[in-house]
């Protein structure tokens, strides 16, 4: 509808412009967005203290928002009164085409109507009158902001703030520009020299926190808000949320909850607030809290979809959840949001025939729908995969201009495995790896074994227990960790996240240095040792390893004798399969299938080794027969790691990968790539066809 709006006023037509927006307004009352709109066809219609009124209430809901502060400057444009000079306008450009204020003011009505040709054109007329007048750099670097050109805009407002260092409008709009181009401290420095030149900017505050929460100072963030929480009436529920967000960022839960909790109750739909409250939720551990405060909020405000979303994220899946998304349903019988909820929880249990009809129900009623075309895709990839081509061919086409269609193409590929082109898969497998290759890791080289292993040293008796974890390319590994990380909290798997720990065993460069001995066992074990705290690690530990060589058998022995190995296994050549079709968690950079199989051949050789001299205490976990069963991978794990696992649901996993034995539907096709891998499967007890 926003759009609507937009058109209505481009074209003039204020009265049905103001008509929408009072619509816009009244169907989401907490969208900042929604007051914007209001406010801009306010201003059209020439309401100018209603147009101040909503863009004030959109600053309530949204105080931190950037963009709300830049249009309410360009509105209201520094609290001057527009309404005579407005009236005076036209008549004023008549008679004197000269007048230099009047085409500064029309621009700034046209910036703030969001009307940039309009008004690029008043400020060329401007220009021809004063052409180096600071209040017209003022409005040209304005314009240049609004149009996403920080740079040029950061030029001349700094040139006009050089001569007029305090001019509201120039501080304003160079704060904006600094916070474009990511100078935190200088826009803060601007919007700093704003509040101390004019009072009314202290609305700026809150737009200040959100820069020092920016740059991690945390309490300075909060002590600028609490002045203005300290008084009911700038103590906006927006207020409430920023406040809580920045204690929730500060780790202090307990502080954010209050906050966040007035803010919900006054925006009970707002995305913003039930992410942070959600998040507070989770890591206080307040689930009972949270299910008893959403239930009492949609009892009230049962039409918002973001209350049925959040409260559907506190309820384990099974029965539980479908009853809930079954009342969503029922009061909301058109919300395509309920549709989905109910289509993502037949997903989960896999009941296809629901899946299939309510993806075309969704489609039938919002075409393209993105989760809905994708899950009757996947539905199709078990029952109808050349119709799952032809759709993703449909989908890759729709792609904007530029858009990565790497994930599309990925599932086509999958798509015609399953319709029986071995060939077709094969060559857009390895076509997607080609293009991912820049953006991938190298594949390091493998150590040579050692002319004798160290000693192995005794284990200390009161060690607590240490697990690797690592997993070959194609192995699955990361359903072993779907697991662990589900039930177990001794797993970490932060080697994968974007804040790995510093450590010799995330360093692939220095297998060599372990290997020749230039970094000793004791400096390796002392490394991994030095992580642990900012790791939360103080104790047991599983710690799911990015890449394994011997050499880190070796500093086993030697140096950390407590340890033991865990490796899942599958058939090699089901393993570069896999890999080729979804590919692995480390993302090694693979130019073609026979460089993959040459190095995976040489990674499942080290395994082999270590498994027939026993160099290291560890357990191979053959996952060939049970990859899609849950429940059987659980009792496997739990039984090598000497604990109990939770039978997890049927479904787990999620969609099914490549079946056992699949390989040899690319004997021919991979027959060079297999060959360096048939060794190492028959060394590891796989047969050799």
């Amino acid at each position: 509808m926003q759009q609507e709006i937009l058109d209505a006023l481009g074209r003039g037509d204020n009265d049905a412009a103001l008509v929408q927006a009072r619509d816009l307004v009244a169907a989401t009352p907490d969208d900042p967005q929604a007051q914007r709109m209001l406010a801009l066809a306010l201003r059209a219609a020439g309401d100018v203290a209603g147009a101040r009124e909503a863009i004030e209430r959109a600053l309530a809901l949204a105080p931190d928002d950037a963009s709300l502060h830049l249009y309410h400057a360009g509105l209201l444009l520094g609290g001057r009164d527009l309404d005579a000079a407005r009236a005076a306008l036209e008549t004023t450009i008549g008679l004197d085409p000269n007048k230099f204020s009047a085409y500064i003011i029309q621009a700034q009505l046209a910036i703030a109507r969001n009307d940039l040709d309009e008004a690029e054109r008043l400020v060329q007329l401007a220009a021809r009158v004063a052409p180096d007048h600071p209040t017209l750099m003022a409005v040209q670097g304005t314009l240049q902001l609004r149009r996403g050109n920080s740079k040029e805009a950061l030029a001349l407002l700094s040139s006009a703030a050089r001569r007029v260092p305090d001019d509201v409008l120039v501080n304003h709009a160079l704060g904006f520009a600094y916070l474009a181009e990511g100078h935190l401290a200088f826009a803060e420095q601007a919007f700093r020299n704003l509040i101390a030149t004019s009072p009314a900017a202290q609305r700026m505050r809150p737009l200040l926190a959100q820069i020092a929460l920016r740059q991690g100072r945390l309490d300075d963030a909060a002590a600028e808000l609490a002045p203005l929480l300290a008084d009911p009436a700038t103590a906006t529920p927006g207020l409430r949320r920023l406040a809580g967000e920045i204690e929730l960022a500060a780790g202090r839960v307990e502080l954010a909850l209050p906050h966040l909790r007035v803010a919900l109750a006054a925006m009970p739909g707002d995305p913003a607030t039930l992410a942070a409250i959600t998040a507070a939720w989770r890591r206080s551990g307040e689930v009972e809290d949270a299910r008893q405060t959403l239930d009492a909020l949609l009892a009230t405000s049962p039409a918002s979809d973001a209350l049925w979303r959040a409260r559907l994220a506190f309820e384990p899946g099974g029965p539980g959840a479908d009853a809930l998304v079954a009342r969503w349903r029922q009061l909301r019988p058109g919300s395509i949001a309920a549709m989905e909820a109910e289509m993502l929880g037949h997903v989960a249990a896999r009941r296809v025939n629901q899946v299939e009809a309510l993806a075309r129900e969704i489609l039938a009623r919002q075409p393209g729908h993105p989760g809905a075309e994708m899950s009757l895709i996947e539905v199709m990839l078990d029952t109808a995969p050349t119709g799952a081509i032809e759709r993703l061919d449909a989908a890759i086409a729709a792609l904007a201009p530029g858009a990565d269609s790497r994930m599309l193409r990925a599932r086509q590929a999958l798509a015609r495995h399953r319709a029986g082109d071995s060939a077709g898969a094969l060559a857009q497998w390895t076509e997607l790896h080609a293009e991912s290759a820049a953006e991938r890791v190298p594949l390091h080289a493998h150590s040579a074994p050692p002319a004798a292993w160290p000693e192995q040293a005794a284990p200390r008796a009161d060690a607590p227990a240490i697990t690797f974890l690592f997993g070959a390319p194609g192995s699955l590994v990361e359903r072993l960790a779907q697991l662990l990380a589900a039930v177990v909290p001794d797993f970490r798997d932060d080697r994968f996240s974007f804040t790995p720990p510093d450590d010799v065993f995330q360093n692939l460069p220095a297998i060599a240095a372990v290997a020749s001995g230039e970094l000793s066992a004791d400096k390796v074990v002392a490394s991994w040792r030095s992580a642990l705290p900012s790791r939360r690690i103080d104790g047991a530990v599983i710690d799911w390893l990015p890449i394994w060589d011997n050499a880190y058998a070796a500093v086993m022995r030697s140096a950390l004798p407590e340890a033991r190995l865990l490796v899942p296994l599958r058939d090699p050549r089901d393993m570069l399969l896999d890999w080729l079709a979804f590919g692995a968690p480390t993302h090694f950079r693979v130019t073609s299938p026979d460089e993959a199989a040459e190095w995976l051949a040489q990674a499942l050789g080290q395994i082999a080794t270590l498994h027939e001299q026993d160099v290291v205490p560890h357990r191979l976990l053959r996952l060939d027969d049970i990859v899609e069963d849950p429940v059987a991978v659980a009792a496997q794990l739990g039984a090598a790691l000497d604990i109990t696992l939770p039978p997890p649901p049927a479904h787990f996993f999620g969609g099914r990968r490549l079946a056992a034995g699949t390989w040899r539907a690319y004997s021919d096709l991979l027959a060079d790539a297999f060959a360096h891998l048939h060794p190492v499967a028959q060394r590891l007890g796989y047969p050799l066809d």
